[in-house]
């Protein structure tokens, strides 16, 4: 369930802060405890186990983040230039302590394409993971990673919500570190359901468009650990206005390729 950082620290991580960085890595890091199989269509819920970095409704080229001066925004984080919905974007930041494994946060069909590091190297993570632990906060310059790092862009296409949403994922110093459990494309998953793992440090964001036959509210506060599968981060409500157009329903599906109901390829 979802706590504060302090109250993270304290419960989970207070017992095994003094383990040795081997035993975290042989017998802690790479473990999948069964969990609940949460399933409600009200909610997007965590893909991720981590900490809350940022939670805002943005522009495709507005930024999220300013870093070192210079502007994070969706079309980098996506790697898409022509990204220009307003989206509804939640980074979670995944120490070593977490359970690395991420989860589906709302039912679809599921497509993948992974991004190269912008440099020879991913950038590290460390220093984040240093900060937020020991000074339970973190200067925005640390999050450099972001422009730079290799990355996996899952798209969800959901029927229900008519929108095509995306888990990104964002591997640590460490290259080739993020693992689909499957790599068959356009293949259909339910909420909740493992779908990949990304190794050591790491980042997960949730970019859900905005549409205009529903209203996405925020449930968790920014700095709050979350879990994968268990804690719900957005309720969905129906808009008093709804849209007829089916491509404007399917925002960004047609330009993915997805197949969805009545709209042509």
């Amino acid at each position: 369930m979802s706590k504060s950082l302090r109250d993270w620290l304290a419960t989970d991580i207070s017992p095994i802060k003094d383990q040795p960085i081997s035993w975290i890595s042989q017998h802690h890091f790479f473990r999948d405890p069964v969990r609940p199989a949460y399933s409600d269509m009200s909610y997007f819920f965590s893909p991720a186990d981590g900490i809350i970095l940022y939670q805002k409704t943005v522009r495709g080229d507005e930024s999220i983040i300013d870093i070192k001066g210079r502007p994070y925004s969706l079309q980098d984080a996506l790697r898409d230039p022509g990204y220009e919905a307003e989206s509804l974007v939640i980074g979670i930041f995944m120490t070593m302590y977490d359970v690395h494994v991420n989860r589906v946060p709302y039912p679809g069909r599921l497509s993948y394409r992974e991004l190269d590091p912008i440099d020879t190297i991913n950038h590290p993570m460390l220093d984040v993971e240093t900060s937020l632990l020991e000074d339970l906060g973190i200067a925005p310059d640390m999050l450099d990673y972001l422009h730079h790092n290799q990355r996996m862009v899952n798209r969800i296409d959901s029927p229900e919500l008519g929108l095509s949403y995306f888990v990104l994922q964002i591997a640590d110093y460490d290259v080739d570190c993020i693992t689909p459990f499957t790599l068959k494309q356009h293949h259909a998953v339910y909420q909740g359901e493992r779908f990949s793992q990304i190794r050591y440090g790491s980042q997960v964001d949730l970019i859900v468009p905005l549409s205009s036959r529903f209203v996405f509210e925020t449930l968790q506060s920014t700095g709050d650990h979350v879990e994968a599968g268990v804690d719900a981060l957005i309720r969905i409500s129906e808009s008093k206005h709804t849209s007829s157009s089916a491509e404007e329903d399917f925002p960004y599906a047609v330009k993915y390729g997805a197949s969805v109901p009545h709209v042509s390829q």
